[in-house]
């Protein structure tokens, strides 16, 4: 994901990505409703509450969890299976998260930590991660990365931070745009905490816990 440095920044009631598709269709709703019979104000109007729910990006308190692992996307968990070169360092757990289109536009990071360059890594030692993920490693050493799939459009995320920057648990950190899969990778001492089929809101479910006490 290309960084872009939006640290401290908050959105309004949608995602800043939003706000110019939102107003265009709210002249379009109040050119209709002014000078047009209202029953064709129904289709722009429509397609303002869609937008409204694509690009929604509320406020949540998230919960101080030592080492926990929150999701962060709102969807449904499809599959919770192990990878033998997931994690940077090895065999590690892997979440796949089917995101919700009308969820929250924003994803947020999985844990607190700093925001490394996969970009140092050797390709032949792990997984290509390079193309739209983040590794955030914590104070503890442990490595986990966010990484993203399924682009509608071919339009991926976009990331709000650099390398070396500092997260919080559950701070926001991209946009999904029309991102369709959200996959975390643990490492594999980690705890699981979630099944397949469950349904999970980003920044306030816990998905895993770190090993470490």
């Amino acid at each position: 994901m290309r960084g872009q440095s939006l640290q401290g920044r908050r959105n309004p009631f949608v995602a800043r990505e939003g706000i110019p598709f939102l107003a265009v269709t709210a002249l379009f709703v109040w050119l209709t409703f002014r000078y047009l019979d209202l029953i064709f104000v129904v289709v722009p109007a429509i397609v303002f509450v869609l937008l409204y729910l694509v690009f929604r990006d509320p406020r949540r308190t998230i919960p101080a969890v030592p080492l926990g692992v929150v999701s962060p996307v709102d969807g449904r968990v499809e599959d919770v299976d192990l990878v033998d070169r997931g994690v940077l360092q090895g065999e590690a757990h892997r979440v796949f998260i089917r995101i919700d289109p009308f969820g929250t536009y924003t994803a947020r990071c999985p844990v607190e930590g700093s925001i490394k360059d996969l970009n140092t890594l050797a390709v032949d030692n792990v997984v290509d991660y390079r193309t739209n993920a983040l590794w955030v490693q914590t104070d503890e050493g442990d490595d986990v990365v966010l990484q993203f799939r399924g682009y509608r459009y071919g339009l991926g995320p976009a990331s709000f931070v650099r390398y070396g920057e500092r997260l919080g648990q559950g701070q926001r950190c991209a946009y999904l745009r029309l991102t369709r899969v959200a996959e975390v990778h643990l490492p594999i001492e980690s705890k699981v905490l979630v099944e397949p089929g469950q349904r999970v809101i980003a920044g306030l479910d816990l998905i895993g816990k770190l090993p470490h006490p």
